[in-house]
């Protein structure tokens, strides 16, 4: 059986400029990176401010297993689909990070001839915007711990640093560490993946290089013995960072093995960050395109919540329809309650769903039947997938269904909740109305820290759970659609320049670690430079 990499190393990509011109792309406003990928500078969207937005379809699914439910795959059949109809469509996806890469996921580039590339190439190092960020990041802290170096001015209180290093790879030993800055002035501290840093949701949700700099002025780095906030403002370190994220802010256009245009831009995890990709990219995709497919992480509990809480109303933005991905194995571990629980999910939102069956060899037609009755049952529109099998050609049907969808019944989007809600009001509606939770208990630390929130004026900020992502409540044992729990959170993050506030639950890391036998184990390199087992 051909590999995903082999797949997608046979494949005949077309020069990058080829794939911009049909969509509007002018040569001045990309800088190529290489002859398959490009930088697209945001100032092309001074272009189109006029133009009226294409419809944007969001991909999620159900609560995930640990074999995959094919969402990735899913978005990049539908777009091929939407290819093969002739329609104006382009993609937006997340930038993979190193550490599921190497650690227990292997690629995000889809899977079969569902596929964006050049694949091994986005898997790896890429246009290096993930380096950029973490740099970013760390040159913050080393500027902090600078400063308290030398007299310590601000006063910076070391029980309550709040910034933590950003490394790229999984790597559990970082999670906790000893920061001795002087003889007298100590702090604990440690490193998050790059992926749940502050510095990649601001670099994701962001709106130019002004907004940029703008919200890492407002990051929140620590207190001093006074009580007051200590901001990167304080550190005069934004101008700095900003320089390093000059060309990460830059969206990047590659291409589907059929040659549609994706943008795959900034890799916020869904699990323990908001999970969307670029802000940027989705508002310049909405004006080149048509129709725009974007997904968001793991399942609507976690990455549809947040896109339509956070990124929609970041960005001024509205879901016109949502594809929920489900497996027959997914349906084994969860069961169907679990299916309905995303149904509805994506429903209070005023978006209409729709199921896309991902089938993979071996599903029986008793199980794809069980499946397709059970949305009869609910009044909801359902379509099979083999994208990954047949290309886009295998996603046809699905994107037929999304079309008419799209034209005989318009999103009635709205949020979960008014932004003037307090905090610990907004975290209590989403684990109710979202998770099905009977409540919720803060910890001492949290409480504390909702009460510091509501003194700093921060109460109006949205919140971003930190959850598992296999269950929708936060014990990752717990399958289906759980009853009779509550959400606990343990501590609060104010992510003050990203826009929102951070509620950690139950025993989420935001720092992951490498499993016994790592994918990392199955990479080879041969003597040509040819890449085999990343996927």
């Amino acid at each position: 059986m051909i590999s995903d990499i082999e797949i997608a190393q046979r494949a005949r990509p077309v020069l990058i400029s080829e794939i911009a011109r049909p969509i509007g792309i002018r040569s001045d406003e990309m800088i190529p990176h290489g002859n398959f990928a490009a930088k697209v500078l945001p100032s092309l969207l001074e272009r189109f401010t006029s133009k009226p937005n294409g419809k944007l379809i969001l991909v999620t699914s159900i609560t995930p297993t640990k074999y995959g439910e094919g969402k990735t795959s899913t978005a990049i059949g539908l777009t091929q689909a939407f290819g093969k109809l002739k329609k104006r469509v382009m993609l937006c996806l997340r930038e993979p990070s190193l550490g599921p890469m190497f650690g227990v996921k292997g690629g995000a580039c889809g899977g079969g001839y569902s596929q964006v590339i050049p694949m091994d190439d986005i898997n790896l190092h890429f246009t290096e915007d993930n380096y950029a960020i973490a740099a970013a990041n760390n040159l913050l802290c080393a500027m902090l711990d600078s400063h308290i170096y030398f007299k310590n001015r601000l006063k910076i209180d070391p029980h309550e640093i709040h910034i933590r290093r950003a490394y790229e790879i999984s790597d559990r030993t970082l999670r906790r560490l000893h920061f001795k800055v002087t003889d007298k002035f100590s702090y604990e501290s440690g490193f998050d993946i790059s992926a749940a840093s502050e510095t990649m949701a601001i670099l994701a949700l962001c709106k130019d290089l002004r907004d940029l700099e703008l919200r890492l002025r407002n990051m929140l780095v620590a207190f001093n013995t006074d009580g007051k906030p200590v901001t990167v403002k304080h550190l005069n370190a934004e101008g700095a960072m900003g320089a390093l994220l000059k060309y990460a802010i830059m969206p990047n256009l590659v291409q589907t093995i059929e040659g549609q245009p994706v943008l795959v831009h900034c890799g916020p995890f869904a699990n323990i960050a908001h999970g969307a990709n670029s802000l940027i990219s989705t508002r310049m995709a909405l004006k080149l395109a048509n129709y725009v497919i974007t997904e968001s992480g793991f399942g609507a509990d976690l990455g549809a919540e947040k896109f339509f809480d956070i990124v929609c109303r970041q960005g001024g933005l509205k879901a016109d329809l949502a594809v929920v991905v489900v497996s027959a194995r997914a349906i084994k571990v969860h069961g169907l309650d679990n299916l309905s629980s995303h149904i509805n999910i994506i429903k209070r939102f005023g978006v209409v769903p729709i199921v896309a069956i991902n089938r993979f060899a071996g599903d029986s037609q008793k199980d794809i039947q069980l499946i397709e009755r059970h949305c009869e049952g609910l009044g909801v529109e359902y379509n099979s997938s083999d994208a990954v099998a047949k290309g886009g050609q295998g996603a046809v049907a699905l994107a037929e269904k999304c079309v008419q969808s799209l034209q005989k019944k318009p999103s009635d989007f709205k949020f979960l909740y008014d932004a003037k809600t307090p905090v610990k009001e907004k975290i209590e509606t989403i684990a109710t109305q979202i998770y099905g939770a009977e409540g919720v208990s803060f910890s001492r630390k949290a409480s504390a820290e909702l009460k510091r929130i509501k003194d700093l004026g921060l109460d109006e900020l949205p919140v971003n759970i930190a959850k598992t992502q296999f269950s929708l409540s936060d014990n990752p044992k717990l399958k289906g659609a759980p009853k009779g729990w509550r959400l606990k959170i343990k501590e609060i993050r104010i992510f003050a320049g990203a826009g929102f506030i951070v509620p950690i639950a139950g025993d989420i890391m935001l720092m992951p670690g490498l499993p016994e036998k790592p994918a990392a184990c199955n990479i080879e390199i041969d003597g040509e430079g040819k890449i085999k087992g990343l996927f």
